[in-house]
């Protein structure tokens, strides 16, 4: 028995059914289009938190049927205020099941597939088999290698690319009362590696100012948190700090507040103190619900073709007003994920392999979390550094003291780097030079 109702999609109908002054130049107004959309577009979810929920909804609303979630996390009580798919009663259960359980139950004919999974735990050609993704995330690190894989499935003929290879992918994020919008076409508009720099570095307190003059709340949380805990183990020996539980945080607070009136710092509160713990990301709702609106919006533009797509980076702000604002992210020529350039680096023969790795974690074009390289001496491959694996990372240590001419490195020399990052593998050209007396 169909699940649909007369009526049901006429607001859909009225976009693809007929054109318009806004319609792409490939549009043509069908009433097949509606088909597509409910039975053949396959959607992929990244995340099922703030965004993600709203993402879900939004999309299985407007009449996508086949949607699979994908979300490496467990309901926690601090999720309720926001996530609204979740109840009390669904703490400690996966969150892409629970979000995936909701949609299928509430709306009539939807059919969404969960993966309690990290994104990292499919290939190729599990993204392969969707039109569109779409991310809600708050990882730097996850959208780099989302963007990573989706730019290593691109072919090319002739260096043409192949359209049919391409796979859009709708990414927004949100913090506090600002959010953004975006839509990425692999190989072909910027993608996330090419603005980087657009995304604020995770913020970290020196280890001297934190010891010695601390000047914020945060400052002296931090203290108790790096240095007390694993001095002092309050809840007993190698027991780490549960950001969960009230215990914990409790005596984080306790002490932070001890530390703060030494230096007459005020502003130590419960809600601060588990937020830096957990280093929590402010959530707003409402700019959630916003952002997810204008995803939702530009995958059924990219579905349909009904609208020419956001071109393609939407800044929203209403912290005091309603401020948006949209540009156009261009592409890199030399982008480490999309350009396939070899990125060159330059270094002397007495800088140590140690200064390469830290290199690629500090600089701000590459921001690595913990890069693992190989290269080729001699016509033989060879492990510098491998940090994943704890065997190859005990027989590669020292290979970080020895300098790029013990090393036997030389002029031209290729590094292949792997970090969590891509899921490429990344290749550097070393540029090598005596010291300069």
């Amino acid at each position: 028995m169909s699940c649909d109702w007369p009526g049901r999609w006429c607001h859909v109908q009225k976009f693809i059914e007929r054109t318009g002054p806004f319609a792409h130049p490939d549009f043509e107004p069908s009433s097949e289009s509606l088909g597509f959309l409910q039975e053949t577009c396959k959607l992929l979810i990244i995340g099922a938190g703030g965004l993600g929920c709203e993402l879900l909804k939004d999309l299985a609303l407007i009449g996508f049927k086949n949607i699979d979630i994908i979300d490496m996390d467990t309901i926690d009580v601090s999720n309720l205020n926001r996530q609204f798919l979740f109840r009390p009663k669904d703490v400690g259960r996966p969150k892409a099941d629970v979000a995936a359980d909701f949609i299928n139950t509430r709306i009539p004919g939807a059919n969404v597939t969960p993966h309690y999974a990290k994104i990292q735990d499919y290939d190729e050609s599990f993204y392969r088999g969707f039109h569109i993704v779409v991310c809600g995330l708050d990882s730097i690190v996850a959208r780099r290698w989302i963007n990573g894989m989706l730019v290593s499935m691109l072919q090319y003929e002739d260096g043409e690319l192949q359209q049919e290879s391409l796979v859009p992918m709708v990414d927004g994020g949100t913090e506090g009362f600002k959010g953004n919008a975006r839509v990425i076409l692999p190989g072909m508009t910027a993608c996330v590696e090419c603005t980087l720099d657009l995304y604020p570095p995770q913020v970290n307190f020196p280890l001297c100012t934190i010891a010695h003059t601390p000047r914020l709340p945060e400052h002296c949380i931090e203290y108790v948190r790096i240095l007390l805990w694993p001095k002092e183990h309050p809840f007993g020996e190698d027991v780490p700090i549960d950001g969960d539980e009230p215990k914990h945080i409790q005596w984080i607070m306790d002490k932070s507040l001890e530390r703060a009136n030494e230096f007459n710092i005020s502003g130590i509160t419960y809600r601060l103190t588990q937020g830096v713990v957990k280093r929590i990301i402010p959530a707003v709702a409402s700019t959630n619900a916003v952002i997810a609106a204008a995803c939702s919006t530009e995958v059924f533009k990219l579905a349909t073709s009904c609208t020419v797509p956001l071109n393609n980076y939407m800044n929203f702000n209403d912290t005091e007003g309603i401020y948006t604002y949209t540009f156009e992210a261009e592409r890199k020529e030399d982008c480490m994920a999309c350009s396939k350039i070899p990125k060159s680096i330059t270094f002397s023969e007495s800088d140590k392999l140690q200064d390469i790795i830290t290199y690629l974690q500090e600089s701000a074009e590459y921001q690595m979390k913990s890069p693992g390289l190989t290269t080729n001496i001699k016509g033989k491959n060879k492990t510098l550094y491998m940090p994943t694996i704890k065997s190859i990372e005990e027989k590669t240590r020292e290979n970080l003291k020895k300098t790029l001419s013990e090393l036997e490195f030389v002029n031209g020399q290729e590094l292949y780097v792997a970090d969590p990052t891509t899921p490429m593998t990344l290749t550097f050209k070393l540029s090598l030079g005596s010291n300069m007396e």
